[in-house]
């Protein structure tokens, strides 16, 4: 294994496909960080749009910059698409001479200390295997408003790792959910992953939520679908909607995610090969339920300290 000379030497790797619209305030806001990467690695997935060019142009103003062109799949693809993409970069590079890893989106605008701060964070706490800042958008009123994640997750599209956990997690899973399984398989091997809503960490998540009918529905039944491909149990997902329907599209992007869990249920779709996981996930829904989630999670990250080794 190669040493670690910089023990804040943290590389970030970018899938991204047709991003032209918001890519260049995501490039900026890296680039304007406090502590700034020691490489970023941007995959352009098959991009038709001026992606390509942006991305040379900033490639030639900053060496920490490494485009990485892939075949071109003919199209967007979310989930198993976007992990096959960030592997792609990944293995690029030898993940051994950093000391963090972050997979980012290149539709965001990053506050100015937001790695600096994350890095603190687990310095501090060095269980803290991944963790992120919170995402915020602008709605109809042109206001800032929460996505409303909850804290015992790091988000998915700025999913912040030390090296360690990321390797002892096994990575991402190739499939729609990845970025709950990494969080869930981390607790169950005694880290405790986190996110924190500070002025310093909250981000700009620019790609427009719902900006379409298609969208949101289509994104609220792939989410359902990911729950049961996770192995969440029913009454827990028949919470979770009934909980999403009080924020738009009222009732129905619930209903839209009962649709994806149980449409897949009724397919008996193959659900993620690991029944240990599995049961772990379910225990701390039926905790969640009857205790909040916060409690959940403080009890069963005490329940698995010592499966933690500094």
């Amino acid at each position: 294994m190669s040493h670690i000379h910089d023990p804040r030497s943290y590389v970030l790797i970018s899938p991204c496909r047709n991003e032209a619209q918001y890519m260049r305030r995501t490039l900026d806001s890296v680039v304007a960080q406090s502590a700034k990467p020691a490489l970023w690695v941007i995959i352009d997935d098959g991009s038709t749009d001026e992606t390509p060019q942006i991305l040379a142009d900033y490639a030639a103003e900053h060496d920490w910059i490494r485009v990485v062109a892939k075949p071109d799949r003919g199209h967007r693809a979310v989930g198993p698409g976007v992990i096959e993409a960030f592997y792609f970069g990944l293995d690029t590079i030898n993940l051994s001479e950093f000391a963090y890893l972050c997979k980012l989106d290149l539709d965001l605008d990053l506050p100015p200390r937001y790695f600096e701060t994350l890095m603190d964070r687990l310095e501090e706490n060095p269980r803290i295997g991944t963790c992120s800042g919170k995402a915020y958008f602008r709605n109809a009123k042109g206001e800032m408003e929460s996505e409303g994640i909850t804290d015992e997750m790091s988000l998915g599209m700025t999913k912040f790792f030390s090296v360690r956990c990321f390797e002892d997690v096994g990575g991402f899973v190739r499939e729609v959910m990845w970025d709950g399984i990494d969080c869930h398989t981390a607790r169950q091997k005694g880290w405790t992953p986190r996110s924190w809503d500070e002025p310093e960490l909250r981000f700009d998540h620019l790609r427009p939520m719902g900006s379409s009918q298609t969208s949101i529905y289509t994104g609220r039944r792939r989410h359902g679908f990911g729950q049961y491909y996770m192995g969440t149990h029913p009454a827990f997902m028949i919470a979770s909607a009934i909980n999403k329907s009080r924020v738009p599209p009222y009732m129905l992007g619930g209903l839209a995610m009962l649709q994806g869990y149980f449409g897949a249920m009724l397919r008996r779709v193959a659900r993620h090969d690991d029944p240990a996981l599995r049961k772990f996930i379910r225990s701390y829904q039926w905790k969640a339920l009857f205790k909040g989630k916060m409690r959940a999670v403080e009890e069963i990250e005490a329940e698995r300290a010592h499966l933690w080794q500094v």
